[in-house]
């Protein structure tokens, strides 16, 4: 066996969280594509949303009732649904015609008087107006061609509507791939384990984590415990599939098994951080990759361990993940500080990373959250970042998806 390198000292954890945040501007950002609509949730903006229709589009009823024109009473005379073709002729002073939410009003109509503010017949309909009330004008919420979001935006679920409703049938958006490669001879990816095996779960967990970072992960690639095989894994992830983020699980530490910093200096990558000072998750690493005629592409070790791996995910992963897409990290905007409740041990040298709910405004830790448990992570809305020497009583939480 070859002689090993001395470890390097670990890196701050706030200072990690850095690392990877320039590493991914660096690198980034990744080039835009041209999605649907519907297929555009979670990414980035990779250019500002214009309106290509006006909200409204035309002048629009807002309420059931009846388009008038002109002072009451007003004699009725016929009946307008929305999506139906517009009125033939424009209202004539002393006119009504019945009209539903939504529907075209006709030129000429002053007001549209609400059923419940109405008194009609068959023929006639009586009742008191205000000019333009119930009517909502065409561009009244959104001019046409107006620029409504910025590039960078994330899109939810109130986007997609948005766009729609401004007449794209598609976008272009920011969203990186990510391959996962899963290592270790012990790992079963189905069944109730046995014989000293145990059942993946970071590669179930990563592609959710990685999607709310904004990003797309490609199906889970297992290997053994095999230099040879995580070198080719590597080379198929970067040149091959082509990601623009390799996140590589266990092989990060410094067992006989874990052969990451071998591959890593085998492709050419260049460390910059190899092993960071939390718990858990203290084995992680990040890599930039270089690749000739292409762009660079970053790589990043996560521990074996289950909650482990989420803290090297926050620390490293998301952060890369949302600098590469240009958008905003995962959220509120700027860091979000709560009290913490009860007693928690502080370590003195490194930044604990202690799983919460979120109660009456107050970080509340959950328990299980050794670094091979999931169950912790599964029961809080985030983790508080302890760093050494904390005193309390507030804390900065990072949010878990969902």
């Amino acid at each position: 066996m070859g002689s090993r390198s001395a470890p390097r000292q670990p890196m701050a954890w706030s200072e990690a969280r850095t690392a990877a945040r320039e590493c991914g501007r660096a690198v980034g950002p990744v080039p835009g594509v041209r999605v649907a609509v519907a297929d555009a949730a979670g990414a980035a903006l990779d250019a500002e949303l214009a309106a290509l229709a006006a909200v409204p589009p035309f002048d629009a009823a807002a309420m059931d009732g009846f388009a008038v024109a002109g002072p009451g009473p007003w004699t009725l005379s016929g009946r307008l649904l929305a999506g139906a073709a517009p009125a033939p002729s424009p209202l004539a002073p002393g006119q009504a015609v019945e009209i539903a939410t939504g529907a075209r009003v006709p030129p000429g109509t002053a007001a549209v008087l609400p059923y419940e503010d109405a008194e009609h017949g068959s023929e006639k309909v009586h009742g008191e107006i205000a000019a333009g009330r119930h009517i909502r004008r065409a561009g009244q919420d959104v001019a046409r061609g107006a620029s409504v979001l910025p590039a960078g935006s994330v899109v939810t679920p109130a986007v997609l509507g948005l766009a729609a409703s401004l007449g794209h049938d598609t976008i272009a958006v920011r969203r990186p791939r990510v391959a996962v490669l899963v290592t270790g001879d012990e790992i079963a990816a189905s069944g109730v384990p046995g014989g000293g095996r145990v059942r993946d779960a970071i590669g179930p967990m990563l592609p959710g984590l990685a999607a709310w970072a904004g990003a797309a992960a490609d199906p889970v690639v297992r290997l053994g415990d095999d230099r040879a095989a995580l070198v080719a894994g590597l080379q198929a992830a970067l040149d091959g599939a082509g990601a623009d983020v390799v996140a590589v699980c266990g092989s990060s530490s410094r067992g006989p098994a874990d052969h990451l910093r071998a591959a890593l200096a085998e492709i050419g990558a260049a460390v910059l951080v190899d092993g960071v000072a939390c718990r858990p998750g203290h084995p992680q690493m990040l890599a930039r990759a270089r690749r000739p005629g292409a762009d660079d592409a970053v790589v990043v070790g996560l521990p074996g361990n289950p909650y482990a791996a989420v803290g090297a995910a926050l620390t490293l992963l998301v952060p890369a993940l949302c600098a590469l897409a240009g958008r905003p990290e995962p959220g509120p905007p700027g860091p979000e500080r709560l009290p913490v409740a009860g007693e928690v041990p502080v370590h003195p040298d490194d930044t604990r990373l202690v799983a919460v709910s979120v109660r009456r405004g107050r970080a509340v830790p959950v328990g299980h959250d050794r670094p091979g448990a999931l169950l912790g992570a599964a029961l809080a809305d985030g983790v508080a970042v302890i760093p050494p020497g904390w005193t309390g009583p507030d804390a900065e939480l990072l949010r878990l998806p969902g």
